[in-house]
């Protein structure tokens, strides 16, 4: 199984330092990601996920995404990558 990072660049430390809370209780709801760990760290919100159904990390970049503009409304423009997949 590919274990997936994503990452959310351009938010404001306000946003993004409560964020990983968040992430966590909502991707604990998404029986299909695994190992879900989030860290805000030098203004970048990642999250890692391990997923067997998501070879390129595109669901799960999706997923993060929405859940992101979800539970903030980013005072800049945000830009999600896929960062790795082991």
């Amino acid at each position: 199984m590919p274990t997936i990072t994503v990452a959310c660049r351009g938010l404001l430390e306000a946003e993004g330092s409560v964020l990983p809370e968040s992430m966590l209780s909502e991707f604990s709801h998404r029986p299909w990601n695994s190992s879900i760990r989030c860290e805000w760290d030098a203004g970048v919100l990642r999250l890692t996920a391990t997923n067997d159904h998501d070879e390129d990390g595109q669901a799960l970049l999706d997923e993060f995404g929405d859940a992101v503009i979800a539970y903030c409304s980013p005072a800049n423009t945000i830009s999600l990558s896929v960062e790795s997949i082991s």
